[in-house]
């Protein structure tokens, strides 16, 4: 049976474009950032990285924080993103600016997942 109903969110499975925007919070209920984007490994298909961003005024000044997709927990009742971190810990996390992007190898991400002290595997 057809329809024209357009599904972007399931039980599990949620669109791309409903989670860029998407507000990524600390453990205190502070707004950390939103998400910008992510990474999907071209292998496996999975997500690798959340790219957050964070600061700035009307995307002018933003850091850009990529955060292993493991350490995001979703939160139903904020309607966002969780991550054991506060503002001091992120602000020396791994981060970029605008055209200053990494090349996102395997050195980059050890250094990445080593701060969030979680595995970085590959396949």
């Amino acid at each position: 049976m057809a329809t024209d109903t357009k599904i972007d969110e399931t039980h599990r499975l949620i669109a791309s474009n409903k989670v860029e925007g998407t507000a990524v919070y600390n453990r205190q209920g502070e707004k950390l950032g939103s998400v910008y984007n992510f990474m999907v490994d071209k292998r496996s298909g999975k997500v690798e990285y959340a790219i957050m961003s964070f600061g700035g005024f009307l995307g002018m000044g933003d850091s850009y924080h990529p955060l292993p997709w493991n350490v995001l927990t979703y939160d139903t009742n904020r309607g966002g993103y969780v991550v054991d971190l506060d503002k001091r810990a992120l602000q020396e996390a791994p981060s970029y600016k605008s055209g200053q992007e990494p090349q996102f190898d395997r050195a980059y991400g050890e250094q990445v997942h080593g701060y969030y002290r979680v595995p970085y595997n590959t396949m």
